[in-house]
């Protein structure tokens, strides 16, 4: 497949961060070329007065949680927990997948090109990611063997489906345990040595929140990231999902590991986690961050422009500094700093790169486009809404 979009505003997103008005050639799976391109091709799709920008990364969610929409609200996460578990007992494949199929709709309805999941029964979002031509790098999630609904031991579950989805074009197969609470020592280090055998990523939930750093401390006499790394299971390939409650040694720890956080601040925020994730302290440690929805039960969608701006605005309230981020930065995170954590060809505009791109149409909001403006409006204005079509690996799969 081959396809054209002429006279947009890109935002490329290359190491220059330059923002060019041209044409941007795809064939195949690639991006060909950019600027004053005049060639021929199977769809030709008129960018004026519309944006270019690189397909937004997902770095965390649930997507088969799609189906649960609204059903524990207002509540903490441990209530939380228990409401989803309830109901995840009693959900079978065929539920997984069309909760699946269902989330991945929304995400590339609203620009998202390739996400992380962490659930059991990744086979069935497999299907779903096929189906609807996203990009999935799908965590099989790990417990303990007492308390999972899995059939079978989780960890060797997960083995299984490493092996049989390597190599997959969209598909990228990977081991998620779940957390310090509900993974022991032998349950996280068995997960971490499927992580060594087969050279995949790792994806955890780690402090996010007060009673689950406190508890563990009274359970260990550490901290989850102290005692996580005391154990041996920090290893390059971990993406962290939360990471709220941290002490600035447990920074350290973490970005020592090249461990990469997963910052999900309106899930965070919904469920009363209190503060926020210490983000300027782990980008002077050199850690690197990512954004993430969570699932529609904590979220309640899957619209990263909306985690983009809230992702924004919690820090400078939270640290009475609007200088303490900016919109270039967010939009950071969702493109060039994920694809890297994920090692994917992808989060830029530039040659030689995926074609993962999202157009985006501004024009409901009424908005002026400038170079000077046209970062900030993305992060702070425009929504999933805006998106008028997006391409993942050189394909159009969702158009308006």
């Amino acid at each position: 497949m081959s396809i054209l979009i002429k006279d947009a505003w890109i935002v490329t997103q290359n190491e220059r961060r330059e923002i060019k008005r041209g044409n941007v050639y795809m064939e195949n799976n690639l991006i060909t070329e950019i600027g004053n391109v005049n060639v021929e091709a199977e769809h030709v799709i008129d960018g004026r007065n519309k944006i270019l920008i690189p397909g937004l990364i997902n770095t965390h969610t649930h997507v088969p949680m799609t189906g649960m929409r609204g059903i524990a609200d207002d509540v903490d996460l441990f209530d939380f927990l228990q409401k989803v578990w309830e109901v995840e007992g009693k959900m079978t494949k065929e539920d997984i997948y069309l909760g699946s199929k269902m989330g991945i709709e929304e995400m590339l309805r609203t620009g998202t090109t390739a996400f992380v999941d962490m659930y059991s029964y990744e086979d069935a979002v497999a299907k779903a990611v096929k189906e609807k031509g996203i990009r999935g790098f799908l965590g099989w999630a790990v417990v303990n063997q007492d308390i999972t609904t899995q059939g079978g031991t989780p960890v060797k579950n997960a083995e299984e489906f490493i092996r049989k989805y390597k190599g997959e074009e969209l598909i990228t197969p990977l081991i998620a345990p779940h957390a310090v609470y509900t993974c022991d020592e032998e349950t996280l280090l068995s997960a971490r040595d499927v992580a060594e055998r087969h050279n995949t990523l790792m994806t955890i939930h780690i402090s996010e929140t007060r009673k689950e750093v406190y508890d563990h401390r009274k359970k260990t006499g550490m901290r989850p990231v102290e005692w996580l790394d005391k154990i041996g299971f920090f290893r390059e390939g971990i993406i962290a999902a939360h990471l709220v409650w941290l002490t600035l040694r447990e920074i350290k720890i973490l970005a020592e590991h090249g461990v990469v956080a997963s910052h999900n601040p309106t899930s965070n925020m919904k469920l009363g986690n209190g503060g926020s994730m210490p983000m300027p302290e782990m980008l002077n440690e050199g850690m690197r961050i990512t954004l993430g929805t969570d699932s529609v039960v904590s979220n309640n969608n899957l619209d990263m422009f909306e985690v983009m701006k809230f992702a924004a605005l919690l820090h400078k309230n939270e640290r009475w500094d609007p200088k303490i981020t900016n919109a270039q930065r967010i939009l950071d995170f969702a493109t060039v700093d994920a694809a890297k954590a994920l090692g994917l060809n992808a989060g830029s505009i530039e040659e030689g790169k995926l074609a993962d791109v999202v157009l985006i149409n501004p024009w409901p909001n009424g908005m002026p486009l400038s170079k000077e403006n046209i970062v900030s409006n993305i992060v702070y204005a425009l929504n999933g809404l805006n998106v008028e079509m997006t391409v993942v690996n050189g394909k159009i799969v969702w158009k308006s």
